[in-house]
């Protein structure tokens, strides 16, 4: 990549360069838990084991959470040598302490509520299959400390690729990833390896490898960041970039406790163990595309607005969007390939598929909504406005929250509440953002 690639402003061919390295890794990454899954439901619970491994992730993932905006901090402070180092030190502070709290939800008397009572595992499932289910999550929330803590230790070296734009040598290492679970499934289970504990040992090495790999590209750009240039000079200590992240961070926890504010609703209702079946198999599939797109946030950070009304990456955002809902609408139109994943692959039952392919057919309009989204986050992250990204966050979660309430309330069927509640949240969020950028004059358009 020669040096006008990596300082030149929008152009379709330049973003589409940038941004598809990082949809594909988003997407793939995010691909690996469903691969996982088939090693999972083989255990003995069936399907059920997969939502007891599944409610264990929700929880790590929302620890995790906590941590979300440590990449934007990165890539807005971590410009220069002293602002990437301060960035080094914060980043290694929360993987400590977020870990150590991942490792405390999982005492029994804690892990208990969450996934017995706040879950509902024992009002769907019944007494004594809950015993076992509620086992089975609490093991996946401990041992995933170690996947935790690769995925936090991966921050460091991505914010140096994302800021050199090699977005590609990001997406590579994570194209291992995904290359080693796809590998381990078949493997795993011709051993008879199944369960969540395996599916769990798969991923855990798989990101230990691709975190590996991510330092390796990254050490040279690390290596030359230059001492006083860039947006990053001045205030970037450590301190800074916390108070900065914060707010992100907050956000990020609202985001993650999405899926169980999705759980507790669905669960609840009259159809819940099947439409929690439902849920966190399509559920998979749809962030796999839904956070490919939110990546829009990241290319918004390196090629944000030039002038006054500059729309063009607003534009390229809903056109991307667009052509990713043929993903989603892949398994809602062709009977075969809804029917070799969600039947033959993942165990769900016959009778549920047509659900299933009703609800990949609604998801199709999540990437637009996502790409919108990520672009009009990342110009506020540009403005170093996070707490318009929080406000923008709190938004998608009130949205969310409300519309199940409000069908649980009207005795809708579980298996659609989340799919409408999950489509509606980001366009609340996209308009929230918008509405505060568009109270004050654009930034100069140096900031990337």
């Amino acid at each position: 990549m020669d040096e006008a690639d990596r300082t030149g402003g929008f152009a379709a061919w330049r973003v589409t360069r940038y941004y598809a390295p990082l949809f594909f890794q988003a997407f793939s990454q995010c691909l690996t838990y469903p691969l996982v899954a088939s090693i999972v439901t083989l255990g003995p619970l069936g399907v059920d084991e997969l939502t007891a491994f599944a409610q264990g992730q929700t929880v790590m993932f929302l620890v995790g959470a906590l941590g979300g905006g440590l990449i934007t901090t990165g890539m807005v402070f971590g410009r220069t040598a002293e602002g990437f180092a301060a960035f080094r030190r914060l980043n290694f502070a929360c993987t400590a302490v977020l870990a150590a709290i991942q490792a405390l939800l999982a005492i029994p008397a804690i892990s208990n509520w969450i996934f017995g009572a706040l879950l509902n595992m024992e009002g769907t499932c019944g007494p004594e299959r809950a015993d076992i289910m509620i086992g089975r999550a609490r093991e996946t929330l401990f041992w995933g400390v170690f996947m935790q803590i690769a995925f936090f230790f991966r921050n460091v070296p991505l914010v140096a690729l994302f800021n050199a734009r090699e977005s590609g040598k990001a997406n590579a290492a994570t194209f291992i990833r995904i290359i080693l679970t796809l590998a381990a499934a078949p493997v795993f289970r011709a051993a008879g390896l199944s369960g969540h504990l395996w599916g769990l040992a798969a991923t855990t090495a798989a990101c230990w490898v691709e975190t590996w790999l991510t330092w390796l590209f990254a050490r040279k750009f690390v290596d030359s960041l230059p001492a006083e240039r860039g947006p990053s000079a001045g205030d970037s200590s450590a301190a800074r970039q916390f108070r900065f992240a914060v707010p992100l961070s907050f956000g990020g926890l609202l985001l993650a406790l999405s899926p169980l504010v999705a759980a507790f609703f669905i669960s609840r209702s009259a159809d819940g163990r099947t439409a929690l079946n439902v849920h966190y198999l399509t559920v998979g599939l749809a962030n796999a595309v839904g956070f490919g797109s939110l990546r829009m946030q990241q290319v918004a950070i390196q090629f944000p607005p030039e002038r006054p009304r500059d729309f063009r990456l607003p534009l390229y955002s809903l056109c991307a969007g667009l052509c990713l809902a043929v993903l989603p609408l892949s398994f809602a139109i062709s009977d075969s390939a809804a029917r070799f994943y969600f039947s033959e692959f993942q165990n769900l039952a016959p009778e549920h598929l047509p659900k299933a392919r009703t609800v990949m057919g609604l998801y199709a309009l999540l990437p637009a909504a996502q790409a919108l989204r990520g672009c009009v986050e990342g110009f506020a992250a540009v403005r170093k406005r996070s707490k318009l990204v929080f406000a923008g966050q709190i938004a998608y979660f009130g949205t969310l929250a409300a519309l199940l309430a409000a069908f649980l309330a009207a005795g809708a069927p579980g298996w659609i509440m989340g799919v409408a509640a999950i489509l509606a949240a980001p366009s609340a969020a996209c308009l929230t953002v918008s509405a505060g950028l568009r109270r004050e004059p654009p930034p100069p358009a140096s900031a990337a």
